[in-house]
C-alpha cells in the first residue's frame, strides 16, 4: 500500500462496485491527501480568488475523510482508527506547470467522484453509511464547480 500515491490510489477505486473495509480505508487516505492536493495547488497560483476556492475544497476533503472514518466505524461495529501506515499522507506529485488543462481534468475527476460515491451508496445496505457517501458525492460536484471557476479565472 505504501507504494501508492494520490493518483494511483484514486485510480485503484475506479472498478469498485461496492465498498468493503479495504476500499473505504483507501478512500480515507485519498480524501486526506485531497486536502494536501488542493493546498499545493493553491500555493502555486497567484490569483487570490482562485487560491480561496482551492482552499475551501481542501478543507472539505478532510471533512470527507471524517465521514469515511464514521462510515468505517459503522461497518466495523466499533470505532475505526487508522494505522500508522494509513496515517502517512499519500504522496501528491504535482505537474511542473499549473494551467487550465489541469483544472479541466480536476473538474472531470470531481464529477466522476460524485458518480462513484452515488454508485457505492446505492450498493450499501446501511442507511447511515449511504447518507455519508451521498453527502461526500454531492460535495465532489461542488468541488468540480469551484475547479471550473478556477479554470475560468486562469483562462482570463
Amino acid at each position: 500500500m505504501s507504494s501508492m500515491n494520490f493518483y494511483t490510489a484514486n485510480a485503484s477505486l475506479a472498478g469498485a462496485e461496492k465498498l468493503g473495509v479495504e476500499e473505504m480505508q483507501t478512500i480515507w487516505r485519498v480524501e486526506m491527501a485531497g486536502e494536501l492536493f488542493y493546498n499545493l495547488l493553491a500555493e502555486r497560483i497567484e490569483d487570490d480568488e482562485a487560491k480561496e476556492l482551492l482552499r475551501r475544497n481542501a478543507v472539505e476533503e478532510r471533512g470527507h475523510a471524517r465521514r469515511i472514518a464514521r462510515a468505517l466505524s459503522i461497518k466495523l461495529g466499533s470505532e475505526w482508527e487508522p494505522t500508522a501506515e494509513q496515517q502517512e499522507l499519500l504522496d501528491v506529485p504535482m505537474p511542473p506547470s499549473i494551467d487550465a488543462t489541469l483544472f479541466a481534468g480536476i473538474v472531470k475527476g470531481e464529477l466522476n467522484g460524485d458518480a462513484g460515491y452515488q454508485k457505492w451508496a446505492d450498493a450499501e445496505e446501511d442507511e447511515e453509511v449511504q447518507r455519508l457517501l451521498r453527502l461526500n458525492g454531492r460535495e465532489e460536484t461542488i468541488h468540480a464547480g469551484r475547479a471550473q471557476q478556477v479554470l475560468e479565472i486562469l483562462s482570463r
